[in-house]
């Protein structure tokens, strides 16, 4: 049993999807859908940039979504379909659209939203996120504690036991990166990112995405989504939107999502352009399971052949 993963935020590169859109038929369809949708050549934007240009919060997120999607789209066009799917922060939305939970069109329309309101939720330059290796998750809200005075620093991200990525106001994150280097980490750093996701200070962009996302058709997932809030199983149309409206706010669980779905029986786990982040985080969580990435038709090549037996 395959489980896809979709990458969130941060994995958006200049040339991200260029291959696939001129070697998939089905992956380049999901570039035009969406570029017509929205208005904005999306393929130009990923294939061309410039790099500033993309990495606009409000243009990043519908142009990883949508690469993420074509990619799956050229897999599932070359027989690698998976039985799971989970996404990371925004790749939950992604993973939604390939369960067809939710249509791609307003999953882009949404996205380009969620992205302007997380932006506009905190000013620019007042908020920050750190990662924090080699820190334990209790160590962290030990020190998340102590570093606050006052102000917002929480868990944003349980990406494995080890990484822990944390956001809030910049000078409260900055204690916690000190207290976390006095307390053994091995490596503590600000993220290059332009507002503080996934933590209380969030709360006015959920309240906004409410609006957007109440006027979205939502279906029963075709595949269980594995979602990021609480790492258990959305099969229903009815969990789809409360959950996406906590996770703004809210950690990325994301090893209680690997967790899960090695639990419901994933075996073997592919992540879908772009970047190799996810599928690098498989394999502190679940050891002995394969984890490719697949950003380009050799990509996709090389997975179904070492996963040949488990489709």
């Amino acid at each position: 049993m395959i489980a896809f993963l979709f990458p969130g935020q941060g994995s958006q590169a200049v040339g991200m999807g260029r291959a696939f859109h001129e070697s998939s038929p089905a992956a380049r369809a999901v570039f035009e859908e969406a570029s017509e949708t929205l208005g904005v050549d999306l393929a130009r934007l990923c294939f061309e940039g410039p790099e500033r240009e993309l990495a606009l919060t409000a243009n990043t997120q519908p142009a990883v979504l949508t690469t993420s999607v074509a990619a799956a789209a050229a897999c599932a066009e070359q027989g690698l379909t998976p039985a799971l799917v989970a996404g990371h922060s925004l790749g939950e939305y992604s993973a939604l659209v390939f369960a067809r939970a939710l249509r791609l069109a307003d999953a882009v329309r949404v996205v380009r939203r969620r992205g302007q309101l997380m932006q506009e939720a905190v000013p620019v330059g007042t908020g920050a996120m750190a990662a924090l290796l080699g820190v334990d998750l209790p160590t962290v809200g030990e020190v998340c504690a102590a570093a606050a005075q006052g102000e917002v620093v929480e868990v944003a991200n349980v990406n494995s036991a080890q990484q822990i990525v944390i956001a809030g106001h910049r000078a409260a994150v900055e204690r916690a990166v000190a207290l976390a280097r006095e307390r053994g980490g091995r490596k503590s750093v600000l993220l290059p990112v332009s507002a503080p996701f996934h933590c209380s200070l969030m709360a006015p962009a959920a309240e906004g995405l409410a609006a957007e996302l109440a006027a979205v058709k939502v279906d029963d997932p075709a595949v269980p989504v594995v979602r990021n809030v609480d790492g258990n199983v959305t099969r229903a149309a009815a969990d789809v939107v409360p959950f996406l409206l906590r996770q703004v706010a809210s950690p990325v669980q994301w090893t209680a999502c690997v967790e899960r779905l090695a639990a419901e029986g994933a075996r073997g786990f592919v992540e879908v352009a772009p970047g190799r982040v996810l599928s690098g985080l498989v394999k502190r969580i679940v050891a002995d399971a394969p984890a490719l990435a697949v950003e380009d038709p050799a990509g996709l090549g090389r997975a179904r052949a070492a996963l040949e037996n488990l489709t």
